[in-house]
């Protein structure tokens, strides 16, 4: 039996570096908002050996061990005991970009492996095994516009709706790491929280909606401004990075 997922990406409208904790971590406040501008596709199936995993990409995606989907696998095996079937990951979201494609692919793999395998495991459950693996991954067993706060795996619902909007992201050739990002933000509460901002028409964004790690990282690539920049000179009415980078998305006014 074999069976085919769609995993999607995600952008961040907006994301506020609140405060640092005492256990090293951030605070932060964002919306995930899910897109299928990129998706990678996610094939299971039962096989007699104990697992296998094949990742096709045309990016060094590291070990095969370290992949999130085989940790999702590990996490489930552990308390389940569950075992023969082979997981074929086609990755199409690109790395290192701030789209979540990683954690994407391993809230797609809990889901799938709890119902090829008829786990009992309840929603609470899969939430946890979700954080786990990744302070995001949460966000993609909701899949629905979230309003993000703690280290981004507090959610709750937003009723955000750009279908209105053309999405477009540019990933250039660059990769982002989360400590660079980090590198020179001054943490700071702020003075309008995102859910207010994104109430406002979408036209006002662009002077009121920030990504706080925009300064350090267009710093450290002065393209990624660039790439912002020319949405607007081409007429985006938002334009923004993604997370932590390197992607840069525009919305544009969709054509009657």
């Amino acid at each position: 039996m074999r069976k085919t997922y769609i995993a999607n990406c995600k952008i961040n409208l907006g994301l506020h570096v609140v405060r640092k904790r005492p256990d090293g971590y951030h605070d932060l406040e964002t919306v995930f908002y899910p897109t299928d501008f990129f998706t990678d596709k996610l094939s299971f199936e039962t096989i007699d050996s104990e697992y296998e995993f094949e990742c096709r990409s045309s990016w060094d995606t590291g070990p095969d061990q370290e992949n999130l989907c085989t940790k999702a696998f590990r996490l489930l095996q552990r308390d389940f005991g569950i075992s023969g079937v082979r997981i074929t990951l086609e990755k199409h979201i690109p790395i290192g970009a701030g789209l979540g494609g990683g954690s994407s692919d391993a809230a797609c793999t809990l889901k799938a492996l709890c119902q090829h395998f008829a786990l009992p495991v309840t929603p609470e459950q899969l939430h946890q095994y979700a954080l786990q693996l990744g302070s995001d991954v949460p966000f993609f067993l909701l899949n629905a516009p979230a309003y993000a706060t703690g280290r981004g795996e507090i959610l709750e619902s937003i009723p955000i709706e750009l279908s209105n909007y053309r999405l477009e992201i540019v990933k250039p050739d660059i990769s982002v790491s989360t400590a660079e990002a980090y590198r020179g933000v001054v943490p700071m509460v702020p003075q309008h929280s995102i859910p207010e901002i994104l109430h406002q028409p979408v036209r006002t964004w662009k002077e009121s909606l920030r990504n706080d790690f925009e300064a350090t990282v267009f710093k450290a690539h002065p393209e990624l401004a660039v790439i912002k920049q020319d949405y607007y000179d081409r007429g985006a009415v938002y334009a923004s990075m993604s997370g932590s980078g390197s992607a840069i998305f525009g919305l544009f006014e969709a054509e009657p």
